[in-house]
């Protein structure tokens, strides 16, 4: 069984606070959201606010999934030398 820790998802609104916590318990970003805010909105806002500070704070990032190298693979975009002007028609 995979140990699972909390962390600031990379699906993210502001800091990925709310989406951190919907994956850890499997739950869909949106509905943690949602109740958040009708939370916050309710306990006049403040305590709601620092709370989401102090786990931007607490909570690790999650790692970033590794990209390929930008040099590892050849850009669509054609190189001029490797474009071919021999069916250019000159215009006067």
């Amino acid at each position: 069984m995979e140990k699972k820790q909390l962390t600031r998802s990379t699906d993210k609104m502001l800091a990925g606070v709310c989406s951190g916590i919907a994956e850890y318990f499997d739950l869909d970003p949106t509905l943690v959201r949602v109740c958040y805010a009708v939370l916050t909105i309710f306990t006049t806002c403040f305590p709601g606010l620092l709370l989401y500070l102090l786990l931007i704070l607490i909570m690790p990032a999650a790692p970033q999934a590794s990209s390929p190298s930008s040099n590892s693979h050849k850009s669509l975009k054609p190189e001029p030398e490797d474009v071919e002007y021999t069916n250019v028609k000159k215009e006067d």
